[in-house]
Protein backbone atom coordinates (compact mmCIF):
# COMPACT_ATOMS: atom_id res chain seq x y z
CA UNK A 1 0.00 0.00 0.00
CA UNK A 2 1.70 3.28 -1.13
CA UNK A 3 1.65 6.14 1.73
CA UNK A 4 -0.77 8.55 -0.05
CA UNK A 5 -3.41 5.72 -0.20
CA UNK A 6 -2.68 5.04 3.79
CA UNK A 7 -2.88 8.21 4.70
CA UNK A 8 -6.42 8.48 2.89
CA UNK A 9 -7.16 5.22 4.92
CA UNK A 10 -6.31 7.15 8.15
CA UNK A 11 -8.16 10.42 6.80
CA UNK A 12 -11.55 7.90 6.28
CA UNK A 13 -11.39 5.93 9.19
CA UNK A 14 -10.58 9.24 11.34
CA UNK A 15 -12.87 11.21 9.75
CA UNK A 16 -15.98 8.36 9.46
CA UNK A 17 -15.41 7.75 13.45
CA UNK A 18 -15.46 11.52 14.31
CA UNK A 19 -18.43 12.48 12.32
CA UNK A 20 -20.49 9.28 13.31
CA UNK A 21 -19.57 10.07 16.67
CA UNK A 22 -20.85 13.53 16.33
CA UNK A 23 -24.08 12.51 14.60
CA UNK A 24 -24.90 10.39 17.29
CA UNK A 25 -24.20 12.36 19.84
CA UNK A 26 -26.11 15.42 18.59
CA UNK A 27 -28.95 13.07 17.58
CA UNK A 28 -29.60 11.33 20.99
CA UNK A 29 -28.94 14.85 22.94
CA UNK A 30 -31.97 16.60 20.77
CA UNK A 31 -34.11 13.83 21.39
CA UNK A 32 -33.62 14.29 24.59
CA UNK A 33 -33.90 18.00 24.45
CA UNK A 34 -37.42 17.28 22.01
CA UNK A 35 -38.79 14.93 24.92
CA UNK A 36 -38.10 17.32 27.70
CA UNK A 37 -40.25 19.96 25.84
CA UNK A 38 -43.02 18.16 25.15
CA UNK A 39 -42.87 16.03 28.73
CA UNK A 40 -41.46 18.45 31.09
CA UNK A 41 -40.68 21.87 30.29
CA UNK A 42 -44.16 23.16 28.32
CA UNK A 43 -46.59 21.50 30.43
CA UNK A 44 -44.48 22.92 33.31
CA UNK A 45 -44.76 26.30 31.87
CA UNK A 46 -48.48 25.71 31.09
CA UNK A 47 -49.04 25.01 34.75
CA UNK A 48 -46.91 28.33 35.81
CA UNK A 49 -49.08 30.20 33.43
CA UNK A 50 -52.77 28.96 34.65
CA UNK A 51 -51.18 28.99 38.16
CA UNK A 52 -50.58 33.12 37.90
CA UNK A 53 -53.96 33.26 36.28
CA UNK A 54 -55.65 31.86 39.09
CA UNK A 55 -53.59 33.44 41.70
CA UNK A 56 -54.94 36.89 40.16
CA UNK A 57 -58.21 36.01 39.94
CA UNK A 58 -58.42 35.20 43.48
CA UNK A 59 -58.93 38.53 44.79
CA UNK A 60 -61.30 40.09 42.50
CA UNK A 61 -63.53 36.94 43.01
CA UNK A 62 -62.77 37.96 46.98
CA UNK A 63 -64.07 41.43 46.49
CA UNK A 64 -66.91 40.41 44.51
CA UNK A 65 -68.08 38.21 47.13
CA UNK A 66 -68.01 40.50 49.44
CA UNK A 67 -69.53 43.11 47.42
CA UNK A 68 -72.16 41.02 46.66
CA UNK A 69 -73.14 40.39 50.75
CA UNK A 70 -72.48 44.12 51.44
CA UNK A 71 -75.53 45.11 53.79
CA UNK A 72 -75.69 48.70 52.50
CA UNK A 73 -75.64 47.57 48.75
CA UNK A 74 -78.16 45.08 49.30
CA UNK A 75 -80.11 47.75 51.45
CA UNK A 76 -79.81 50.14 48.82
CA UNK A 77 -81.49 48.42 45.91
CA UNK A 78 -84.46 47.48 48.60
CA UNK A 79 -85.03 50.64 49.15
CA UNK A 80 -85.81 51.61 45.80
CA UNK A 81 -82.40 52.00 44.34
CA UNK A 82 -82.34 56.27 45.82
CA UNK A 83 -79.81 58.86 45.44
CA UNK A 84 -77.23 57.02 42.77
CA UNK A 85 -74.48 59.09 43.95
CA UNK A 86 -74.43 56.94 47.31
CA UNK A 87 -74.02 53.98 44.76
CA UNK A 88 -71.73 55.41 42.09
CA UNK A 89 -69.04 56.88 45.39
CA UNK A 90 -69.65 53.09 46.68
CA UNK A 91 -68.26 51.46 43.64
CA UNK A 92 -65.92 54.19 42.93
CA UNK A 93 -64.36 53.75 46.58
CA UNK A 94 -64.31 49.44 46.09
CA UNK A 95 -62.56 50.61 42.50
CA UNK A 96 -60.08 52.94 44.01
CA UNK A 97 -59.38 50.82 47.11
CA UNK A 98 -58.94 47.80 45.51
CA UNK A 99 -57.32 48.21 42.38
CA UNK A 100 -59.75 47.18 40.15
CA UNK A 101 -59.72 48.27 36.47
CA UNK A 102 -64.04 48.37 37.15
CA UNK A 103 -66.62 47.84 39.74
CA UNK A 104 -70.74 47.82 38.50
CA UNK A 105 -74.26 46.27 39.91
CA UNK A 106 -76.90 45.81 37.87
CA UNK A 107 -80.33 45.65 39.47
CA UNK A 108 -82.91 43.43 38.44
CA UNK A 109 -85.95 45.32 39.69
CA UNK A 110 -84.69 48.23 37.21
CA UNK A 111 -82.53 47.05 34.91
CA UNK A 112 -80.05 49.85 35.17
CA UNK A 113 -76.25 49.36 34.64
CA UNK A 114 -74.60 51.43 37.65
CA UNK A 115 -70.40 52.25 37.58
CA UNK A 116 -68.17 54.27 39.74
CA UNK A 117 -69.46 57.26 37.24
CA UNK A 118 -73.09 56.91 37.63
CA UNK A 119 -75.74 55.11 35.43
CA UNK A 120 -74.17 53.53 32.66
CA UNK A 121 -76.98 51.98 30.52
CA UNK A 122 -80.40 49.92 31.27
CA UNK A 123 -79.73 46.00 30.23
CA UNK A 124 -82.03 44.12 27.49
CA UNK A 125 -82.50 40.75 26.96
CA UNK A 126 -82.42 41.27 23.15
CA UNK A 127 -79.33 43.38 23.84
CA UNK A 128 -76.23 40.84 22.57
CA UNK A 129 -73.30 43.07 24.62
CA UNK A 130 -76.39 42.32 27.71
CA UNK A 131 -76.58 38.00 27.50
CA UNK A 132 -73.90 37.44 30.03
CA UNK A 133 -76.16 39.23 32.50
CA UNK A 134 -79.04 36.89 31.76
CA UNK A 135 -76.75 33.76 32.14
CA UNK A 136 -75.95 35.19 35.54
CA UNK A 137 -79.44 35.65 36.67
CA UNK A 138 -80.01 31.98 35.42
CA UNK A 139 -76.98 29.89 36.51
CA UNK A 140 -77.29 28.05 39.90
CA UNK A 141 -73.57 29.13 41.04
CA UNK A 142 -72.82 32.36 42.86
CA UNK A 143 -70.49 33.98 39.96
CA UNK A 144 -68.84 33.39 36.84
CA UNK A 145 -65.39 34.98 35.48
CA UNK A 146 -66.61 36.57 31.71
CA UNK A 147 -64.45 38.06 29.42
CA UNK A 148 -65.51 40.89 27.65
CA UNK A 149 -65.18 44.41 26.56
CA UNK A 150 -65.89 47.42 28.80
CA UNK A 151 -67.97 49.55 27.43
CA UNK A 152 -67.37 51.89 30.37
CA UNK A 153 -64.14 52.11 29.06
CA UNK A 154 -64.09 52.53 25.55
CA UNK A 155 -64.53 48.66 25.07
CA UNK A 156 -61.19 47.38 26.69
CA UNK A 157 -60.95 43.46 26.65
CA UNK A 158 -61.30 42.90 30.58
CA UNK A 159 -61.80 39.98 32.99
CA UNK A 160 -65.44 40.45 34.83
CA UNK A 161 -66.16 38.66 38.12
CA UNK A 162 -69.76 38.39 37.64
CA UNK A 163 -71.59 37.92 41.40
CA UNK A 164 -74.82 36.96 41.87
CA UNK A 165 -76.57 38.80 44.64
CA UNK A 166 -79.19 37.59 47.45
CA UNK A 167 -81.90 39.49 49.26
CA UNK A 168 -81.53 38.79 53.31
CA UNK A 169 -84.58 35.93 52.01
CA UNK A 170 -82.22 34.55 48.94
CA UNK A 171 -84.06 36.47 46.27
CA UNK A 172 -82.23 37.49 43.28
CA UNK A 173 -81.27 41.07 43.14
CA UNK A 174 -78.96 41.23 40.66
CA UNK A 175 -75.17 41.00 39.73
CA UNK A 176 -72.41 42.93 41.31
CA UNK A 177 -68.58 42.38 40.45
CA UNK A 178 -65.08 44.04 39.90
CA UNK A 179 -63.23 43.90 36.19
CA UNK A 180 -60.13 42.78 36.03
CA UNK A 181 -57.58 44.45 33.20
CA UNK A 182 -55.72 41.70 30.74
CA UNK A 183 -52.32 43.56 31.34
CA UNK A 184 -50.83 41.97 33.91
CA UNK A 185 -51.62 38.55 32.02
CA UNK A 186 -50.26 40.17 28.92
CA UNK A 187 -47.32 40.81 31.22
CA UNK A 188 -46.62 37.45 32.40
CA UNK A 189 -46.88 35.78 28.99
CA UNK A 190 -44.54 38.50 27.60
CA UNK A 191 -42.62 37.41 30.80
CA UNK A 192 -42.48 33.90 29.78
CA UNK A 193 -41.61 34.46 26.21
CA UNK A 194 -38.61 36.35 26.96
CA UNK A 195 -37.58 34.11 29.88
CA UNK A 196 -37.93 30.94 28.06
CA UNK A 197 -38.25 31.37 24.91
CA UNK A 198 -41.69 30.50 24.49
CA UNK A 199 -44.39 31.24 22.46
CA UNK A 200 -47.60 31.56 24.83
CA UNK A 201 -51.13 32.69 22.85
CA UNK A 202 -54.82 32.50 24.39
CA UNK A 203 -57.68 31.77 22.00
CA UNK A 204 -61.41 31.56 22.33
CA UNK A 205 -63.66 28.99 21.20
CA UNK A 206 -63.51 30.04 17.81
CA UNK A 207 -60.15 30.23 17.87
CA UNK A 208 -59.55 33.97 17.67
CA UNK A 209 -56.12 34.97 19.52
CA UNK A 210 -57.36 37.25 22.46
CA UNK A 211 -53.52 37.37 24.19
CA UNK A 212 -50.68 36.66 22.61
CA UNK A 213 -46.49 36.72 22.50
CA UNK A 214 -46.45 35.05 19.29
CA UNK A 215 -45.68 37.15 16.02
CA UNK A 216 -47.18 34.25 14.36
CA UNK A 217 -50.32 34.80 15.95
CA UNK A 218 -50.60 38.24 16.99
CA UNK A 219 -53.95 39.50 19.61
CA UNK A 220 -57.15 39.96 16.95
CA UNK A 221 -55.45 37.13 14.32
CA UNK A 222 -57.00 33.18 14.07
CA UNK A 223 -55.48 30.32 14.47
CA UNK A 224 -57.53 28.50 12.30
CA UNK A 225 -55.71 30.45 9.65
CA UNK A 226 -51.84 29.88 10.77
CA UNK A 227 -50.12 26.76 8.39
CA UNK A 228 -49.73 24.04 10.59
CA UNK A 229 -51.85 24.81 13.68
CA UNK A 230 -55.07 25.13 11.75
CA UNK A 231 -54.90 21.36 11.65
CA UNK A 232 -54.84 20.85 15.55
CA UNK A 233 -57.12 23.30 16.85
CA UNK A 234 -60.07 21.14 16.31
CA UNK A 235 -57.75 18.31 18.30
CA UNK A 236 -56.93 20.98 20.85
CA UNK A 237 -61.33 21.98 21.39
CA UNK A 238 -61.75 18.36 22.09
CA UNK A 239 -58.97 17.80 24.56
CA UNK A 240 -61.11 20.81 26.81
CA UNK A 241 -60.48 18.80 30.31
CA UNK A 242 -56.51 17.74 29.54
CA UNK A 243 -53.84 18.91 28.92
CA UNK A 244 -52.22 18.06 25.18
CA UNK A 245 -49.58 18.19 23.17
CA UNK A 246 -48.85 18.69 19.84
CA UNK A 247 -46.15 19.19 16.94
CA UNK A 248 -46.26 20.86 13.47
CA UNK A 249 -44.19 22.30 11.03
CA UNK A 250 -43.89 26.05 10.29
CA UNK A 251 -41.52 27.06 7.47
CA UNK A 252 -39.78 24.60 8.17
CA UNK A 253 -39.14 24.19 11.59
CA UNK A 254 -40.85 21.72 13.64
CA UNK A 255 -42.75 23.51 16.56
CA UNK A 256 -43.69 21.93 19.36
CA UNK A 257 -47.15 23.39 21.73
CA UNK A 258 -48.45 22.21 25.03
CA UNK A 259 -52.54 23.44 25.04
CA UNK A 260 -54.94 23.34 27.62
CA UNK A 261 -58.43 24.77 28.05
CA UNK A 262 -59.54 27.19 31.00
CA UNK A 263 -62.77 27.31 32.33
CA UNK A 264 -62.60 30.54 33.68
CA UNK A 265 -61.81 31.79 31.05
CA UNK A 266 -63.60 29.61 28.45
CA UNK A 267 -59.95 30.04 26.45
CA UNK A 268 -57.48 27.75 25.41
CA UNK A 269 -53.57 28.38 26.47
CA UNK A 270 -51.08 27.03 23.74
CA UNK A 271 -47.60 27.10 25.13
CA UNK A 272 -45.21 26.90 22.36
CA UNK A 273 -41.74 26.42 21.74
CA UNK A 274 -39.68 26.10 18.34
CA UNK A 275 -37.38 22.99 18.31
CA UNK A 276 -34.44 24.51 16.35
CA UNK A 277 -34.53 27.15 18.54
CA UNK A 278 -34.20 24.85 21.78
CA UNK A 279 -31.22 22.81 19.77
CA UNK A 280 -29.52 25.59 18.48
CA UNK A 281 -27.28 25.34 21.28
CA UNK A 282 -26.23 21.73 20.76
CA UNK A 283 -26.70 22.50 16.94
CA UNK A 284 -23.50 24.43 17.33
CA UNK A 285 -21.72 22.47 19.47
CA UNK A 286 -22.28 19.90 16.37
CA UNK A 287 -20.72 22.21 14.19
CA UNK A 288 -17.92 23.09 16.39
CA UNK A 289 -17.05 19.02 17.08
CA UNK A 290 -17.00 19.14 13.40
CA UNK A 291 -14.61 21.58 12.66
CA UNK A 292 -12.36 19.92 15.78
CA UNK A 293 -12.92 16.74 13.82
CA UNK A 294 -11.50 18.17 10.93
CA UNK A 295 -8.57 20.01 12.37
CA UNK A 296 -7.78 16.97 14.42
CA UNK A 297 -7.52 14.88 11.63
CA UNK A 298 -5.65 17.29 9.52
CA UNK A 299 -3.27 17.15 12.22
CA UNK A 300 -3.02 13.17 12.34
CA UNK A 301 -3.05 13.04 8.48
CA UNK A 302 -0.13 15.74 8.40
CA UNK A 303 1.79 14.01 11.41
CA UNK A 304 1.19 10.47 9.91
CA UNK A 305 2.35 12.27 6.22
CA UNK A 306 5.63 13.18 7.89
CA UNK A 307 6.28 9.94 9.77
CA UNK A 308 6.24 8.29 7.05
CA UNK A 309 7.57 10.27 4.54
CA UNK A 310 10.72 10.02 7.77
CA UNK A 311 10.93 6.28 8.34
CA UNK A 312 10.53 6.13 3.97
CA UNK A 313 13.21 8.50 3.57
CA UNK A 314 15.66 6.33 6.69
CA UNK A 315 14.16 2.97 4.73
CA UNK A 316 15.41 4.32 0.98
CA UNK A 317 18.57 5.34 3.05
CA UNK A 318 19.52 2.24 4.48
CA UNK A 319 18.20 0.45 1.24
CA UNK A 320 20.56 2.50 -0.52
CA UNK A 321 23.35 3.16 1.64
CA UNK A 322 26.44 0.72 3.02
CA UNK A 323 26.03 0.69 6.53
CA UNK A 324 29.91 -0.64 6.92
CA UNK A 325 31.42 2.76 4.56
CA UNK A 326 28.55 4.92 4.63
CA UNK A 327 28.64 4.58 1.08
CA UNK A 328 25.92 4.45 -1.71
CA UNK A 329 25.88 0.35 -2.45
CA UNK A 330 25.18 -0.80 -5.31
CA UNK A 331 21.39 -0.43 -5.19
CA UNK A 332 21.83 3.04 -5.06
CA UNK A 333 24.07 3.01 -8.31
CA UNK A 334 21.27 1.80 -10.29
CA UNK A 335 19.32 4.39 -9.62
CA UNK A 336 21.66 7.61 -10.05
CA UNK A 337 23.37 6.05 -12.89
CA UNK A 338 20.95 6.65 -15.92
CA UNK A 339 20.54 10.25 -14.45
CA UNK A 340 24.31 10.47 -15.20
CA UNK A 341 24.16 8.84 -18.11
CA UNK A 342 21.30 11.34 -19.14
CA UNK A 343 23.22 14.21 -17.97
CA UNK A 344 26.12 13.17 -20.21
CA UNK A 345 24.23 13.04 -23.13
CA UNK A 346 22.28 16.35 -22.98
CA UNK A 347 26.03 18.39 -22.24
CA UNK A 348 27.81 16.36 -24.54
CA UNK A 349 30.46 15.64 -22.24
CA UNK A 350 32.26 12.43 -21.02
CA UNK A 351 32.07 10.45 -18.09
CA UNK A 352 34.57 8.07 -16.56
CA UNK A 353 34.07 4.56 -14.53
CA UNK A 354 36.62 3.24 -12.13
CA UNK A 355 36.42 0.03 -10.43
CA UNK A 356 38.77 -0.33 -7.67
CA UNK A 357 39.42 -3.65 -5.22
CA UNK A 358 41.60 -3.65 -2.35
CA UNK A 359 44.78 -6.09 -3.19
CA UNK A 360 44.97 -9.04 -1.02
CA UNK A 361 41.90 -8.59 1.25
CA UNK A 362 41.35 -11.70 2.07
CA UNK A 363 44.52 -12.10 3.73
CA UNK A 364 44.44 -8.79 5.82
CA UNK A 365 40.97 -10.87 6.90
CA UNK A 366 42.39 -13.59 8.11
CA UNK A 367 45.19 -11.88 10.10
CA UNK A 368 43.13 -9.26 11.54
CA UNK A 369 40.14 -11.05 11.86
CA UNK A 370 36.57 -9.34 10.04
CA UNK A 371 36.39 -6.47 12.55
CA UNK A 372 39.98 -5.73 11.12
CA UNK A 373 39.08 -5.98 7.84
CA UNK A 374 35.79 -4.26 7.90
CA UNK A 375 38.06 -0.91 9.43
CA UNK A 376 40.30 -1.31 6.43
CA UNK A 377 37.26 -1.14 4.16
CA UNK A 378 35.68 1.72 6.33
CA UNK A 379 39.37 3.97 5.91
CA UNK A 380 39.18 3.14 2.55
CA UNK A 381 36.32 4.64 1.73
CA UNK A 382 36.93 7.38 3.57
CA UNK A 383 40.31 7.98 1.20
CA UNK A 384 38.35 7.52 -1.67
CA UNK A 385 35.77 10.59 -1.04
CA UNK A 386 38.59 12.61 -0.11
CA UNK A 387 40.13 12.47 -3.42
CA UNK A 388 37.08 12.57 -5.42
CA UNK A 389 34.81 15.80 -6.16
CA UNK A 390 31.00 16.60 -4.65
CA UNK A 391 29.68 15.69 -7.80
CA UNK A 392 31.75 12.43 -7.92
CA UNK A 393 29.69 9.43 -7.00
CA UNK A 394 31.64 6.65 -5.33
CA UNK A 395 30.10 3.80 -3.49
CA UNK A 396 30.91 0.20 -2.17
CA UNK A 397 30.57 -2.56 -5.45
CA UNK A 398 30.73 -5.45 -3.12
CA UNK A 399 33.09 -7.12 -0.80
CA UNK A 400 36.55 -5.25 -1.04
CA UNK A 401 35.75 -3.72 -4.45
CA UNK A 402 34.40 -0.03 -5.08
CA UNK A 403 33.17 1.98 -7.58
CA UNK A 404 33.63 5.68 -8.87
CA UNK A 405 32.07 7.61 -11.46
CA UNK A 406 33.90 10.42 -12.26
CA UNK A 407 31.40 13.60 -14.11
CA UNK A 408 32.73 15.54 -16.97
CA UNK A 409 36.02 13.63 -17.14
CA UNK A 410 38.35 11.83 -20.00
CA UNK A 411 40.83 9.43 -20.20
CA UNK A 412 43.69 11.45 -19.24
CA UNK A 413 42.06 13.30 -16.24
CA UNK A 414 40.72 9.43 -15.24
CA UNK A 415 44.40 7.73 -15.51
CA UNK A 416 45.44 11.15 -13.48
CA UNK A 417 42.46 10.62 -10.73
CA UNK A 418 43.17 6.61 -10.45
CA UNK A 419 46.92 7.28 -9.88
CA UNK A 420 46.27 9.72 -7.41
CA UNK A 421 43.92 7.42 -5.44
CA UNK A 422 46.23 4.32 -5.62
CA UNK A 423 49.20 6.36 -4.55
CA UNK A 424 47.15 7.70 -1.27
CA UNK A 425 46.01 3.89 -0.16
CA UNK A 426 49.87 3.11 -1.26
CA UNK A 427 50.85 6.05 1.36
CA UNK A 428 48.19 5.27 3.68
CA UNK A 429 49.25 3.44 7.13
CA UNK A 430 46.04 2.23 8.77
CA UNK A 431 46.02 2.29 12.60
CA UNK A 432 44.54 -1.39 13.59
CA UNK A 433 45.26 -1.80 17.36
CA UNK A 434 48.85 -1.74 17.94
CA UNK A 435 49.32 -2.43 14.30
CA UNK A 436 50.36 -0.55 11.35
CA UNK A 437 48.51 -1.74 8.03
CA UNK A 438 49.36 -1.42 4.63
CA UNK A 439 47.76 -1.62 1.85
CA UNK A 440 47.27 -1.59 -2.32
CA UNK A 441 44.56 -1.55 -4.42
CA UNK A 442 44.22 -2.43 -8.37
CA UNK A 443 42.15 -0.19 -10.04
CA UNK A 444 40.64 -0.50 -13.42
CA UNK A 445 39.45 2.72 -15.87
CA UNK A 446 37.07 2.99 -18.81
CA UNK A 447 35.68 6.20 -20.49
CA UNK A 448 31.61 5.82 -21.97
CA UNK A 449 31.77 6.35 -25.54
CA UNK A 450 28.46 6.81 -27.63
CA UNK A 451 26.70 4.34 -28.08
CA UNK A 452 27.28 2.92 -25.00
CA UNK A 453 25.75 1.91 -22.61
CA UNK A 454 26.20 1.24 -18.72
CA UNK A 455 27.03 -2.49 -18.89
CA UNK A 456 29.44 -2.12 -21.56
CA UNK A 457 31.37 0.31 -19.84
CA UNK A 458 31.25 -1.21 -16.62
CA UNK A 459 32.18 -4.15 -18.46
CA UNK A 460 35.55 -2.64 -19.76
CA UNK A 461 36.29 -0.97 -16.16
CA UNK A 462 35.92 -4.41 -14.86
CA UNK A 463 38.43 -6.06 -16.92
CA UNK A 464 40.84 -3.31 -16.62
CA UNK A 465 40.84 -3.85 -13.22
CA UNK A 466 41.33 -7.68 -13.71
CA UNK A 467 44.21 -6.96 -16.01
CA UNK A 468 46.16 -4.88 -13.37
CA UNK A 469 46.06 -7.69 -10.71
CA UNK A 470 46.93 -9.85 -13.11
CA UNK A 471 50.11 -7.21 -13.95
CA UNK A 472 51.27 -7.68 -10.63
CA UNK A 473 48.87 -5.36 -8.43
CA UNK A 474 48.88 -1.90 -7.47
CA UNK A 475 48.45 -0.69 -10.54
CA UNK A 476 46.01 0.87 -12.94
CA UNK A 477 45.02 -0.49 -16.05
CA UNK A 478 42.86 1.20 -18.68
CA UNK A 479 39.95 -0.41 -20.75
CA UNK A 480 40.11 0.15 -24.35
CA UNK A 481 38.12 -3.08 -25.86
Amino acid sequence: MSRYRLIFLIIAILSTGFIATSLVSYHVSRTSIHNAIVESSLPLSSDNIYSEIQKDLVRPIFVSSMMASDTFLRDWMIDGENDINKISRYLQEVQTHYGAFASFLVSEHSLNYYYGQGLLKQVRPDEERDTWYYRVRAMAQPYEINVDRDMAHADALTIFINYRVLDYQGEYLGAVGVGLTVDSVQKLISHYQRRFKREVVFVDHDGQVQLSSSKAQPVGSNVRQTPGLNGIFEQIRQGKQDKVSFEYQLDGAQQLVNTRYIPELNWYLIVGQSESEATSDIRHALYLNLLLCLVVTAVVALLTHLALRRYQTRLETMATTDSLTGLPNRRAFDIVIDVFLNENRRANSSMALMVLDIDHFKSINDRLGHFGGDHVLAVTARMLKSCTRAADFVCRWGGEEFLIVIKDCDEHNAMQLAEKIRHAIENELIAYKSEQIAITASLGVAVARPGDNIHMVLERADVAMYAAKAAGRNQVHFGRV
